[in-house]
């Protein structure tokens, strides 16, 4: 059936603003907006090197896409800025068609940069390229876009890198980068893990066994490669997280138990170890497969217990830290959150002594959420014997992104009868910024400040200043891990107000009575060893 030449033209004209031709690096033939999309006219662009109309630090991944593109595959769109005015980008889509001679046709439509600007040589850093993942991501949920992660590693590139001079290493970076960026989506979605290992966002039209012949010949080293399709019917974000949290384990653990395999094998078993993990953490949570253990935090000035610490037990002796990040890498921390305050609401309602007090862990990204306060108030308008006996820890595991409205909830949360604490404080780099934008009740001192009281008069001075700057701001304070009568005396003299640690009582299923520090207990704390950590 023939074809009205016309008609074929304006189907390439639905899909791109210029059309262009290339062969041996050369415009042959232009059409279209090119004045417009590029600064040249059609004329102008005629027998130009290709690669000229770039900016130059990314001529290299140009000239890697036209290298690799005698395969009849359609390449792109890989996004590049122009070199007359490098603040405007084309996306830029090329295939060579079986028995044309050579000649490469390449559509060029208006683009925005989706990644800052690259040099040759470099990749995006990986807390960029998560954040560019999670776009791209966003973006093919409303356009249709398949994508995949792929993770991709190079045999012996970090041993080939070490036997090259400085010069012929960086040429070889340049090489490495272009040629892991030209199979990305947009050109920009890769990162580097290590020596040998990289990670990028691709479509999945593109076969794997064509991808790992361009990467093996570009770079000249066997490269293999794991894809991870970025499938999610609700939560992109969640989903994203978990090949993250995969990702991580895989670089971190290696194949658990096994002798050393493959990078398909590796990855594979990451990646189900870790959403078989994540579905069973949603289950517990869900069902409340947990309990509850109880610490003391005892008023230095009388000796007695003043509340106690509600600390997470998982099923099979997991670890409460591994399974609360993982439960804020799944974005399942609210949830876990809600459901132990419901359990401690519900455990204050029922016990017969009132003057029974318990904190609960909340994280910084619970404590951002209108949700959580609103099931609190549901909650204390249903126990109405909890009010006033509850209060809450924010932990800096997770860091808070808006303070201003962390706040705003904080202060719900105090109106409804509650204290609220930072915990941790001085273990993040955004501890004084919290202190400074938040009002609080209490503050909490690392463990790592007070353990070491005895040895160090450095942190004792540190603690007395922040006990004085607390005090100016009638804010009161607790140190954590107090483990010796000598740190008690410490932290005691500095003004602290509140102590917990195993000197007082390890955390038990149910709340001890009041204590006090007499030498009886005190010889028993000195018995039992060291401090447990804190959950």
């Amino acid at each position: 059936m023939s074809i009205d030449p016309r008609r074929l033209l304006g189907l390439a004209f639905a899909s791109a603003d210029l059309l262009v031709e290339l062969r041996d690096g050369q415009v042959r033939l232009a059409l279209g907006a090119a004045q417009r999309l590029v600064g040249r006219s059609e004329a102008a662009l005629m027998n130009t090197a290709w690669s000229d109309l770039f900016h130059p630090d990314d001529r290299p991944l140009m000239d890697t896409v036209l290298a690799c593109a005698n395969d009849g595959l359609r390449r792109g769109p890989i996004v590049l800025r122009l070199a007359e005015d490098e603040t405007r980008s084309v996306g830029v889509t090329l295939r060579a068609l079986p028995e044309n001679g050579g000649r490469i046709s390449c559509a060029i439509t208006t683009a925005h940069a989706l990644a800052p600007a690259l040099k040759p040589g470099e990749l995006q850093p990986r807390e960029a390229f998560d954040d560019i993942a999670k776009g791209l991501f966003e973006a093919a949920r409303v356009t249709g876009v398949e994508l995949e992660l792929a993770m991709i590693e190079f045999s012996g590139l970090g041993a080939l890198r070490d036997g090259l001079s400085p010069s012929e290493a960086a040429e070889l970076d340049v090489r490495v980068a272009g040629a892991v960026r030209a199979e990305s989506h947009g050109g920009s979605a890769a990162t580097r893990l290590s020596e040998d290992r990289f990670a990028l966002v691709r479509t999945r039209d593109n076969p794997q066994e064509n991808m790992l012949q361009r990467l093996s010949a570009l770079v000249s080293t066997p490269a293999m490669a794991q894809v991870v399709p970025l499938e999610s019917p609700g939560n992109s974000a969640r989903a994203l997280r978990a090949l993250r949290y995969a990702l991580d384990d895989f670089l971190r653990e290696g194949v658990k138990g096994a002798p050393r395999a493959s990078l398909n094998d590796a990855m594979n078993r990451s990646v189900k170890r870790t959403l078989a993990q994540a579905g069973a953490l949603g289950a517990i949570v869900s069902q409340r497969r947990f309990s509850l253990a109880f610490q003391p935090v005892v008023t230095l000035a009388s000796g007695l217990a003043h509340h106690h610490e509600v600390l997470v037990r998982f099923e099979d002796g997991a670890s409460p830290f591994a399974m609360i990040k993982m439960a804020e890498e799944f974005d399942l921390i609210e949830e876990l959150d809600k459901a132990v305050v419901e359990q401690v609401v519900k455990r204050l309602a029922v016990n017969t002594d009132r003057s029974l007090r318990l904190a609960v862990n909340i994280s910084g990204r619970t404590i951002g959420s209108d949700t959580f306060i609103d099931e609190v108030g549901r909650l204390l308008a249903r126990f109405d014997e909890a009010k006033g006996r509850l209060i809450f820890e924010i932990t800096e595991t997770s860091e808070i992104d808006d303070l201003a409205f962390a706040n705003q909830n904080i202060q719900a949360l105090r109106a409804m009868g509650s204290m609220v604490c930072l915990d941790d404080f001085g273990a993040g780099s955004a501890s004084f910024a919290y202190l400074q934008r938040l009002n609080l009740d209490i503050v909490k001192i690392d463990g790592r400040y007070v353990r070491e009281l005895a040895d160090n008069s450095r942190d004792g001075a540190m603690i007395r200043h922040l006990v004085q700057m607390c005090r100016d701001l009638k804010i009161r304070t607790v140190a954590e891990m107090v483990e010796t009568p000598e740190v008690e005396d410490i932290v005691r003299n500095a003004g602290v107000d509140f102590a917990q640690g195993w000197l007082y009582g390890k955390a038990s299923e149910k709340p001890s009575p009041a204590l006090r520090t007499t030498a009886p207990v005190r010889a028993v704390a000195r018995r039992a060893g060291a401090s447990e950590s804190w959950g």
